[in-house]
């Protein structure tokens, strides 16, 4: 019988070799995060349940999910401006400047109720291209153009809103944006996120988007070496953002039945805790969609928690900002031990 033999023609390079490993080793890497979020969030669960008798109920789990919904596409959309190594400190001000602006244009100008949405989610939008173009082409740290961002949005809800509430009582059909059931017992808007989770893994994973998003993040002057816009790619990738931005701003309005001007503040620091605990690297270059997931479940059931307890409020923001400070610790160290 003869015996094939591989050729040192076929045989694989040690590059080929050495790229392999490292796509094994990064899965490896991915996996072992989201299993240790995962587990975290099990261990929450099982703790409040413990705890108390009123946290595993249906109506409490049920707010919970609403809760995740809007802190969840929230956390979506920033994991593709944290996984460029960029931050947006905009999001939580930007979705209360949304939602402010689909009152406008569905109660105090009483276009149909599809303008009201659009007009919400184009303002995020346009929020996220501004912050794109400030980053990328005026070379301003995400960090000060964001903030700036978040600033601005802050005022203009208040300005445009009057500072005074606006109310979608006479706007059919708004409501059940949010609170509505196209699944029995699953409120419309955990519904939306779940649709926008399988939009943004879909872009991240599969798409030229995604690759570009995380070549940035790894080395974005050698990916403009290599003959990619990435001036252009960050602008579309903060936009992309913004759209996400827009649409919780809408599902917040939706949920609360109303647009509220001041609300916002600190939505951001949750939404980039839940990106960070997933296992998106601040300094960029590694994102997951389904660790993201699992950051917003464990934000919402750690507040919502805290509430069931009767923990003060002011405990529960401490609380809240050392599992902040605990995450980026995590996230530090991961990166200083390559793991």
């Amino acid at each position: 019988m003869s015996q094939t033999t591989q050729s040192p023609a076929d045989a694989p390079s040690d590059e080929a070799v050495a790229k392999e490993r490292g796509a094994r080793a990064a899965l490896w890497r991915k996996g072992l995060q989201q299993g240790l979020a995962f587990g975290t969030l099990v261990v929450l669960l099982l703790f409040f349940s413990i705890a108390s008798n009123n946290f595993f109920t249906w109506s409490n789990i049920s707010g919970i999910l609403l809760a995740t919904a809007v802190i969840g596409i929230l956390a979506l959309g920033t994991t593709f401006v944290i996984t460029t190594g960029g931050i947006d400190l905009s999001i939580g001000t930007g979705m209360t400047l949304a939602a402010v602006m689909t009152g406008i244009v569905a109660v105090n100008l009483g276009l149909p109720l599809i303008f009201g949405v659009l007009a919400g989610i184009a303002t995020g939008a346009l929020m996220g291209l501004i912050n794109g173009i400030n980053v990328a082409y005026l070379k301003l740290p995400p960090f000060i153009a964001t903030l700036a961002m978040m600033m601005v949005a802050q005022g203009l809800a208040l300005v445009i809103s009057g500072v005074r509430p606006i109310y979608f009582s006479g706007v059919p059909g708004f409501k059940d944006i949010a609170l509505g059931t196209l699944i029995p017992s699953l409120p419309n808007a955990v519904l939306i996120m779940f649709i926008l989770a399988a939009v943004a893994y879909f872009l991240l994973s599969k798409t030229v988007f995604g690759r570009y998003t995380v070549a940035i993040g790894s080395n974005e002057e050698a990916t403009r070496l290599s003959g990619v816009n990435t001036n252009r790619w960050l602008v579309t990738i903060y936009t992309v953002a913004g759209v996400f931005t827009g649409i919780a701003g809408v599902v917040l309005a939706a949920r609360l039945d109303s647009a509220q001007p001041q609300l916002g503040v600190g939505y951001e620091l949750q939404a980039i805790a839940a990106v960070i605990i997933g296992g998106t690297s601040l300094l960029g270059g590694r994102g997951s969609i389904v660790g993201t997931l699992i950051g917003a479940l464990i934000m919402s059931v750690l507040i919502n928690g805290l509430r069931i307890m009767s923990i003060q409020t002011e405990w529960q923001n401490v609380v809240v900002g050392v599992v902040i400070a605990i995450a980026v610790f995590a996230d530090s160290l991961r990166n200083r031990r390559g793991l």
